[in-house]
């Protein structure tokens, strides 16, 4: 089997954290650093990302079977799950399939139903599909200020060290024999048809859901939160952090952290 690699600090209840394309469990070094002293912290790199090796499939059910696999190896139970990006999308079939394993379920800005991919998103994955975007992301590589016209700047609203950006997120995934390729093939495999064929179950998911939405970003509308909570009968509120873009878990991580306590704190 293909390595599958974590973060895993701290101690006490379990918070696992699940991040989106083109990133990896670095998203989360934020939040994590805010809540180490008082939760245990499982970032997983999925397949490809980070750490971790690239597989086959890498649709999003692939991807939520490699994090029921980390979920096995650490014999992960009663779990706080919080997810980002594509992650949002690979927490939603994970949920539905293993409710059991859950203790609550939060969601920032995601793919969500039929926004899978987003259309803002869509010029990417075209590249990707013409078998252009590796090249496009080896010449970020090499020049990490143009990051700020790609899809992940778009997902922040400031980037003080595009290098930094470029090294923790985009270099990991180039670095590995064939990487780019399969960089690609990981973007044409994000699919709306395995969204929508979750519909139903999620109709009848009664983890209690915690949704926390940056208003300002161009992927994913607070319309989709909308229908998070009118579809899933667990949510129990929306949260808005106003003008936060995608990645706002990564840069406004201290607007986060509060409301996850807060939630967590519920009986």
């Amino acid at each position: 089997m293909s390595h599958l690699n974590h973060l895993d600090i701290g101690q006490g209840p379990t918070a696992l954290f699940v991040h989106g394309v083109g990133t990896s469990s670095h998203l989360w070094r934020n939040v994590i650093a805010e809540l180490r002293d008082e939760r245990r912290c499982v970032a997983i790199d999925l397949p490809l990302h980070g750490g971790s090796d690239p597989r086959d499939d890498l649709s999003i059910p692939a991807l939520a079977q490699a994090v029921e696999e980390l979920c096995d190896k650490l014999g992960l139970t009663d779990i706080d799950l919080v997810a980002n990006d594509t992650g949002g999308a690979v927490a939603q079939v994970f949920a539905v399939h293993h409710r059991e394993r859950l203790r609550t379920l939060t969601l920032t800005n995601c793919d969500v139903h039929t926004n899978t991919p987003p259309p803002t998103f869509q010029p990417t994955v075209d590249l990707a599909a013409a078998g252009q975007l590796a090249e496009l992301t080896q010449a970020v590589l090499d020049q990490p200020e143009l990051v700020v016209h790609t899809a992940l700047g778009q997902g922040y609203e400031h980037i003080d060290d595009p290098a930094g950006l470029v090294d923790a997120f985009l270099r990991p995934i180039l670095a590995k024999p064939g990487g780019g390729r399969a960089f690609e093939r990981l973007l044409t495999s994000i699919r709306a048809e395995d969204m929508t064929a979750i519909e139903a179950q999620l109709t009848v998911l009664t983890v209690p859901t915690l949704v926390v939405w940056g208003t300002g970003d161009p992927f994913f509308d607070i319309s989709w939160a909308h229908w998070l909570r009118d579809t899933i009968p667990g949510v129990r509120e929306i949260v808005e952090i106003d003008g936060g873009r995608l990645f706002f878990p990564d840069e406004r991580a201290a607007e986060l952290v509060p409301h996850l306590r807060r939630f967590w704190a519920q009986p």
